[in-house]
């Protein structure tokens, strides 16, 4: 590890500032669409463009590549994600804001697929795991960090544009200068939605749910703090500490399905955290400080239904199906994620700010009716004991991250089944 040290540092403090500024634009649209008396349905299609784009740009931005190289198509995706976020500050009009926040979409899953191509290149077979760890680990703390950003200079103002533009084109510097060979560009293997549904039910609408329930927590969060009357300060603290608490609470609740049933941990995980979300709704309005701890529990369960879903789908494959397996799980958290902001936005609307955490405990029942259904129509046949793979801690990503799951390298065969 030690001569993949330097390349490996830079481009993750590229990763780690493109996410920092990721996450302050999502808080900086959020505080200003509010303070602009937006509707939640307006600000939710909004932050739904994002998502948009970026599962457009999962088709669109390979294209790119393979058609003038990775390294003009991450310098031109690079200047034009960098200008977009002043391009926010010029105009405040939401069609217009729609418009780029779609384009910003494809430009980082663009950014992502090169950088992700990258590390892929620096980690060799051994030590793809540890990568995919770190890298993992980066971006959770990353996001956390962006949520505290919105504190510095006028939210409401140009500063927030200004800091995203500057950490987007700051991200840049590290990674460019990485001594790193250009990848060959790869085909991404893809799987039917229908196949995919009948490999394991469970694990297509667990990753559906975890898009609707990330999706709209990112994009809507700040939203939902200042409308239940949270200080700057507390709605900055129950994002990052949401984020945090799943990023901590990813290893407990992974291993613990390692040894138990997938499906019913991921149920009792759902049912726990509707409770928790539910507890919030009534709570939201009067104790701050008690749903930032609720948070911390939320997003420690929360988080992790997108990867006790992809763990769960590998169980049950050949593990030489693993990459185009996880490849349409991830479409699928990304189609979650383009519609929950509208969802979420639109239920804020109807019953106030505070309905953001009915909306949450609503979409997890839903989930876990979903789970419990599947669960109990068919016993679970995997096999070997031994035949079961290891949790890892996942997040919604480009295709190319896929890359260096570390189960995609396990020697032994699974026996495939369903459900």
């Amino acid at each position: 590890m030690g001569k993949l040290f330097l390349p490996l540092a830079s481009l993750l403090s590229g990763v780690g500032m493109l996410v920092v500024g990721t996450g302050l634009m999502f808080s900086a649209i959020g505080a200003q669409a509010s303070s602009a008396k937006f509707s939640g349905l307006v600000t939710g299609l909004i932050m739904s463009a994002y998502f948009a784009g970026f599962v457009f740009g999962t088709y669109a931005c390979p294209a790119i590549i393979r058609r003038v190289g990775h390294i003009r198509a991450f310098a031109a995706m690079a200047s034009i994600a960098s200008c977009l976020p002043i391009l926010h500050a010029l105009w405040l009009n939401p069609w217009f804001w729609g418009g780029l926040r779609f384009v910003t979409g494809i430009c980082l899953v663009g950014l992502y697929i090169v950088v992700e191509s990258w590390l892929n290149v620096v980690a060799t077979s051994d030590q793809r795991g540890k990568v995919f760890a770190a890298y993992m680990a980066v971006s959770g703390v990353s996001m956390a960090l962006g949520q505290w950003l919105i504190l510095v200079g006028d939210r409401f103002g140009f500063v927030p544009f200004a800091l995203v533009s500057i950490l987007f084109s700051m991200a840049l510097v590290p990674i460019t200068l990485t001594p790193v060979s250009e990848p060959e560009p790869t085909e991404a293997p893809t799987l039917g939605l229908v196949e995919l549904f009948a490999i394991s039910p469970i694990g297509v609408i667990g990753a559906v749910g975890s898009g609707l329930l990330s999706g709209a927590f990112y994009s809507l969060g700040h939203v939902f703090g200042q409308g239940v009357g949270f200080t700057e300060r507390g709605i900055a603290t129950f994002m990052a500490a949401t984020i945090l608490g799943g990023a901590v609470m990813q290893w407990p609740v992974g291993h613990l399905s390692d040894r138990h049933d997938r499906r019913w941990v991921l149920f009792w995980v759902c049912v726990c955290c509707a409770a928790i979300a539910g507890a919030g709704f009534y709570l939201a309005r009067q104790y701050e400080g008690s749903l930032i701890f609720l948070g911390i529990v939320y997003g420690g369960l929360a988080f992790t239904v997108y990867g006790l879903s992809v763990a769960h789908v590998n169980d049950l494959i050949d593990r030489s199906r693993v990459l185009e397996v996880a490849g349409g799980l991830l479409l699928l958290h990304g189609i979650g994620a383009t519609v929950g902001p509208t969802l979420g936005g639109a239920m804020m609307d109807w019953l106030g700010a505070e309905a953001l955490m009915l909306y949450f405990s609503a979409v997890l029942v839903l989930l876990a009716l979903g789970v419990w259904r599947f669960t109990s129509a068919k016993p679970f046949n995997r096999g070997e004991p031994g035949h079961k793979d290891d949790y890892v801690m996942m997040g919604g990503g480009s295709q190319a991250v896929l890359q260096m799951d570390p189960r995609r390298g396990a020697a032994a065969p699974a026996t495939q089944t369903t459900r």
